[in-house]
C-alpha cells in the first residue's frame, strides 16, 4: 500500500482528524513565518478542507 493509499484510507475513516491536522499545519507555518503568508495559508487550508469534504461526500 502506497502512502497515497494510506492517506486516502485515513481520510475516508477520520476526516475530522485530517482537518485538525490541516489546521495545525497551517498554524505552525504561520508561527514559523511570523504570519507573513497568513492569507495564503488560510486559502490553502480552506481548499484542503473543501477537498476533504468533497472526498468524504463521494464515499458516503
Amino acid at each position: 500500500m502506497s502512502i497515497v493509499d494510506k492517506i486516502k484510507d485515513m481520510l475516508g475513516k477520520h476526516p475530522d482528524q485530517v482537518k485538525q491536522a490541516v489546521d495545525k499545519a497551517g498554524d505552525m507555518i504561520d508561527k514559523q513565518t511570523g504570519g507573513k503568508y497568513a492569507d495564503k495559508v488560510d486559502k490553502a487550508q480552506e481548499k484542503a478542507n473543501e477537498f476533504i469534504d468533497k472526498s468524504t461526500e463521494e464515499k458516503g
